[in-house]
């Protein structure tokens, strides 16, 4: 396809225009961005059952949930965990069992298509241990079937393995509660069974060799087990100190908006660890907690009546921090008051204070920037180092907001720099936080435990670093070795928190530019190569959450606007001026809706690569913008006087 660049750069323009208008009008009052985060309907199967659990769940929620739920139902009677993949397991049986819950019955069709499915892919036996575990508080699955998670935990002291600093720190927030739920073994019956979805044909989980770690922790879990049942609780003295301590542990994690770390599972299994521990529904730590909920939650009205989905978690810092770099980079003036009241905002959300990060760096002072609205005990490198880029695009004729934006940068490089990996890398929340010894355990079968470097969020690190005058210091040195040491055979880096090759060559190129790497760099031309190789036929670029667990899904996918955009960043980060990026640019012009804005219902995002994904609803618009304006940057310095 010829495209001539005349035409095509005049319709550039016209889309950032149009693409601008659309992304200021989407600004809170208060200078921030946040668009939703969609994920799967665990989050809303286990809302109810949480309610269910504390005796509070109302029929209108249930009828709302419910509605919302049947909705992702797939055809074959499955929900995904992600919009328009297959059928999962654990999130289909949860889905399953909430739907019971709110009165479907066994007989009705689209139970009945759930329940063969479950069966015939193992049934509840093969589910992973979290869901068993929900099952188990209402007496559906036995206590005595599932790992035990003795309070003790909490009690290792650091630097002993399995201690609960050895675990990610959304891991560590989850488990710590659930010790307490582990202790306790609660029971919650329903007045129904789900004898349907148990397959006749499962079998035991293999123990792994003789003498593996796998075998030597499921000895340990069933040494765990006779202690847990037989020996009488008068006879273990360190429990109830342990119970202790890990109430005061969840309380004092407990955030201003009553959520803890801003996330879905700590906050549920906090809640419940609580109540079990005495703590009344009225007490204003169960009260605030169960308030935050309604800041979650979305309620819209569609064909089928009204319907009610819960926010796994919500990111105003990323949003903002990734608005302000599409709209400075797209050619909005540095001081226009929206960007402006966005740096305010941002400066505001600053974590000043120590949180589980010290644990590893005790002498390292505090800057940075967390993804959601409160979350003071984990900010996060990614967060830090992206809050940093946007402030870099601001400029104002206040002296002491210049001021303040300088400090408030000097911190977060300070602390950035100070978080990275021995081996050169940054993982998301914690330094070297890399002991797979963890993930062996029976209970830990969903999701990563661990929060080890990644190519993307060390790229981005290395990136701001770069753009702070950091670009020759060791610690950059050493990180972009890390990087050309972790590219992949083909040419791609591995993207942990985006989906995926794409995700991870849109964050690196950019990185290995700003640190002065030249285009011609080996690495830099495979990498090209690999996005050359998987531009689809329309000129967009896309790939599918499979491409996690089935290498034939690498690089492929029907094109997206983040995709699309996040190939687009690279090429241009790295001089590319072929075909294939007015093709790309083209195919984003032509795909932009009127009101300036795209579509794309795809899963972009990850949580858990594998496991668990999210619609980030704002990558839709901030990537293609960032991209965009960058383009007419890129055509304006080589010369072409339409751009």
């Amino acid at each position: 396809m010829t495209i001539d660049l005349g035409v095509l750069h005049g319709h550039v323009r016209v889309a950032v225009s149009r693409a601008q208008k659309h992304l200021l009008g989407m600004q809170s009052p208060h200078g921030w961005w946040k668009a939703e985060e969609t994920t799967n309907v665990t989050m809303d199967a286990e809302d109810l059952l949480l309610r269910e659990f504390l005796g509070i769940r109302r029929q209108q929620e249930t009828v709302e949930s419910a509605r919302w739920i049947r909705s992702q139902q797939n055809s074959d009677g499955t929900w995904a965990t992600f919009g328009g993949g297959p059928g999962e397991l654990s999130t289909t049986i949860e889905g399953y069992i909430a739907l019971r819950l709110a009165g479907d019955q066994s007989h009705e069709p689209h139970m009945r298509r759930a329940a063969a499915w479950v069966r015939m892919h193992g049934g509840v036996e093969s589910s992973r241990v979290f869901t068993r575990l929900w099952m188990a508080m209402f007496g559906l699955w036995q206590w005595e079937r599932l790992p035990v998670l003795p309070p003790e935990l909490v009690m290792l002291p650091r630097g002993v393995p399995l201690n609960i600093y050895d675990w990610a720190c959304w891991a560590r927030q989850t488990i710590v509660p659930l010790t307490v739920v582990s202790h306790f073994r609660p029971v919650r019956p329903l007045p129904f069974g789900v004898d349907e979805l148990h397959s006749p044909h499962s079998g035991h989980a293999s123990r792994g060799p003789r003498g593996s770690q796998a075998d030597g922790f499921r000895r340990l879990d069933e040494v765990l087990h006779l202690w847990e049942e037989k020996v009488p609780h008068r006879w273990k003295p360190l429990r109830r100190h342990a119970l202790r301590r890990t109430a005061e542990w969840i309380i004092a994690r407990q955030e201003a908006d009553g959520s803890w770390g801003g996330l879905q599972p700590p906050w549920v299994y906090s809640i419940i660890a609580l109540r079990l521990l005495g703590c009344p529904l009225d007490h204003p730590i169960l009260r605030s907690a169960l308030h935050g909920f309604d800041g979650f939650l979305i309620r819209e009205t569609t064909s089928e009546g009204t319907v009610r989905r819960l926010e796994g978690c919500q990111g105003p810092v990323w949003d903002t921090a990734l608005a302000v770099i599409a709209l400075a980079d797209s050619g909005l003036p540095a001081d226009h008051p929206s960007l402006t009241a966005a740096g305010e905002w941002l400066l505001g959300a600053e974590v000043r204070s120590r949180g589980d990060w010290a644990v590893r760096r005790p002498g390292l002072p505090p800057g940075g920037w967390a993804f959601e609205f409160a979350n003071d005990h984990y900010p996060d490198i990614d967060d830090a180092t992206e809050v940093v880029l946007a402030l870099d695009r601001l400029r104002t004729a206040d002296t002491g907001f210049a001021s303040r934006v300088r400090d408030a940068q000097e911190r977060a490089v300070t602390w950035v720099s100070g978080m990275q990996s021995r081996g050169g890398g940054w993982g998301a929340f914690d330094a070297d936080n890399t002991s797979t010894l963890v993930e062996k355990l029976p209970f830990c079968d969903f999701g990563r435990g661990i929060d080890p470097p990644s190519a993307d969020v060390t790229a981005h690190a290395v990136e701001m670093l770069s753009a702070r005058g950091k670009a020759g210091a060791p610690t950059v040195r050493k990180a972009v070795r890390w990087l050309l040491d972790h590219q992949e055979a083909d040419g791609s880096w591995f993207g942990r928190w985006g989906v995926n090759y794409i995700y991870g060559i849109g964050a690196v190129l950019p990185a290995l530019t700003a640190a002065g790497m030249p285009a011609g760099h080996p690495a830099v031309r495979r990498a090209i190569r690999w996005l050359a190789g998987h531009q689809n036929e329309d000129g967009g670029w896309g790939e599918d959450p499979r491409s996690y667990v089935d290498t034939a899904w690498i690089g492929r996918g029907t094109s997206t606007p983040s995709q699309t955009a996040w190939a687009l960043i690279a090429l241009l980060a790295a001089g590319e001026t072929s075909d294939m990026v007015d093709r790309g640019i083209n195919w984003l012009i032509t795909t932009q809706r009127n009101d300036g804005g795209w579509d794309e219902p795809q899963f972009t995002g990850t949580g858990f690569p594998g496991d668990f994904y999210i619609r980030y609803h704002s990558y839709r618009d901030v990537f293609p913008l960032t991209a965009l304006g960058r383009y007419l940057t890129a055509r304006a310095e080589n010369g072409h006087p339409h751009a």
